[in-house]
């Protein structure tokens, strides 16, 4: 057991923090003593030490205690996404650093990659962390929402180079992609007008038809009748009315259902194999039976 100055010296943490801690319910002391002194035994100092870790990755101490006390809080797990934070502010801060001695030297430089998106990728990871069930309803599960993440971070200079012509800057962007990512359920919920739930059930059961047997020949009637149904129905709700006839947006389709975060998302939805299946029946639709509709 130590006393609390004893852990003040030992952590940093000054004593009236650890007060405040435990005034808040974030951190009790193990014990107090009969004179009221409060003691502290190994688990309250991981505790503290995870409290720290949060604290250091931008958490605020409301949302820590919430977390903490979630049943399902796994320590190990927790120290393993920190680390990832750290990391990446870590690397902003080395760009950062390495672009400002360029720029004491006098040269002449503009580097999207040094302006990363660090903050919005945190914002990404803490929204994962705690709104797992709204990811797993819009996104289909977390592995997906970890490819969307990765898909971010693999076109980093792309993305902050469109935020910066947008917005103005990438702090601006990062702000409006954290404004959306706190709003989610209530933006998600407004966008979703009656007449697009509709058509979304509507899209889902064409492509479901598509996909119900893997092992029917792509090229027979059945299915290229399917593919043109599709077709059709894109033509009629999509706000773009050029594509009516253009075969670029066929081949945009194909290209998306090629892209590895789609395909997994599309497999998990109908099952494993659809997204290649969708293909080659477009691929077959786009030079075949199709010459004369797109």
């Amino acid at each position: 057991m130590q006393t609390i100055s004893q852990v003040a010296e030992l952590t940093g943490v000054s004593v009236r923090t650890l007060q405040y801690y435990d005034e808040i319910g974030l951190l009790k002391p193990s014990e107090l003593t009969q004179s009221g002194y409060r003691l502290y035994n190994d688990e309250a100092l991981q505790k503290l030490q995870q409290i720290l870790f949060f604290k250091e990755v931008g958490f605020k101490l409301k949302d820590i205690g919430e977390i903490l006390q979630n049943p399902d809080f796994d320590r190990i797990d927790a120290f393993k996404k920190q680390k990832e934070l750290l990391l990446l502010q870590r690397n902003r801060t080395d760009r950062l650093m390495q672009l400002l001695s360029r720029l004491e030297r006098g040269e002449q430089c503009m580097s999207f990659k040094e302006f990363d998106l660090s903050d919005y990728i945190s914002a990404l990871e803490d929204f994962k962390f705690d709104q797992t069930e709204e990811i797993i309803k819009h996104w289909g599960s977390i592995e997906n929402f970890d490819m969307f993440i990765k898909k971010i971070k693999d076109d980093e200079t792309e993305v902050a180079k469109r935020a910066i012509k947008q917005f103005g800057s990438i702090e601006k962007y990062t702000e409006a992609m954290k404004y959306n990512l706190e709003h989610f359920s209530e933006i998600m919920e407004t966008q979703l007008t009656e007449e697009v739930k509709e058509i979304g059930k509507q899209s889902d059961m064409l492509y479901g038809k598509l996909t119900a047997d893997l092992s029917e020949d792509v090229a027979s009637p059945k299915i290229q009748s399917i593919v043109q149904e599709i077709w059709q129905f894109i033509q009629k709700n999509s706000t773009n009315v050029s594509i009516s006839s253009s075969k670029s947006y066929m081949d945009m389709l194909i290209n998306a259902y090629s892209n590895d975060y789609i395909k997994t998302i599309t497999d998990s939805k109908y099952k494993k194999g659809a997204s290649d299946y969708i293909v080659k029946a477009f691929c077959y639709y786009s030079e075949n039976s199709a010459s004369e509709n797109i």
